[in-house]
């Protein structure tokens, strides 16, 4: 199997392509929006931190800018907005519940407003994961790349739907939405996600150790791409494989040896 070695070439940067459109407002116009006055807040009578915020979501965001306990100390930020679908929206008992009715660049304008709002909101440790379905996730993985920066795109998850409308037509189903995983910097908190242990896992670890019968699997130690530093120096004696380096310093591999 070929390795992958990514490449950079002499005077070309980490850039992306810019969706233009009609009416697109400069980031700096944006930050100077107006805050709500008419926002309603309830706040935890002890756990101040905790709050909940009814009324128009840009005049909200625009007043926490202004609040220091809130701006640039925001960890996590998840939100799943109207998709484009032009419809109206009504609960089981047939009561209005929303619009969807805004498409093309006054959807795109609508989202990218509030994404640059809510970039300033991030700690510079923090991520944002937007959600979306296939119509319109292509555009605003494209403002992502400009709002965040294309080297903070982390993942684009897949949700399965619990119930896809496989409607009679000639294409595949709609069985999917998606997730885009932005971080703020580098410097993100990342909980790494862990499968509860079955039966059937155990069926993956298919080596026992010699001397005390404890299974394992083999992992590769090594990953694509050449390094210049530690990872790419000798561990034990041994380089890591042509065009790939050490996934960890050679001081964290010691220590994993050690603990066996």
């Amino acid at each position: 199997m070929a390795t992958g070695v990514p490449k950079r070439i002499a005077g070309v940067g980490n850039g992306t392509g810019v969706l233009v459109y009609e009416n697109k407002k400069p980031s700096a116009g944006i930050l100077s929006y107006a805050p709500s006055r008419t926002l309603t807040v309830w706040k935890h009578p002890i756990r101040c931190h905790n709050r909940l915020y009814f009324g128009d979501n840009l005049g909200i965001l625009c007043a926490l800018l202004r609040d220091p306990e809130v701006r640039q100390r925001v960890r996590l930020v998840y939100i799943d907005p109207p998709f484009s679908t032009h419809s109206a929206f009504y609960s089981r008992k047939q009561d209005h519940a929303y619009e969807d009715v805004l498409s093309g660049s006054e959807y795109v304008e609508f989202l990218r407003e509030r994404l640059v709002l809510l970039r300033e909101l991030l700690a510079d440790d923090g991520s944002l994961y937007l959600h979306l379905d296939e119509k319109m996730v292509f555009h605003m993985k494209l403002v992502l790349d400009e709002v965040f920066g294309a080297a903070n795109y982390r993942n684009c998850i897949t949700r399965k739907k619990c119930n896809p409308k496989n409607y009679t037509r000639k294409a595949y189903g709609n069985v999917a939405d998606y997730i885009l995983f932005y971080s703020k910097s580098d410097n993100y908190v990342w909980n790494k996600p862990l499968e509860q242990w079955t039966e059937e896992r155990a069926k993956e670890y298919q080596y026992a150790e010699p001397g005390t019968g404890r299974r394992f699997m083999k992992v590769p130690l090594h990953a694509p791409g050449i390094r210049r530093g530690e990872t790419g120096k000798p561990w034990k004696g041994m380089l890591p494989p042509p065009g790939k380096h050490w996934q960890f310093l050679p001081r964290i591999l010691d220590e994993m040896d050690a603990r066996g």
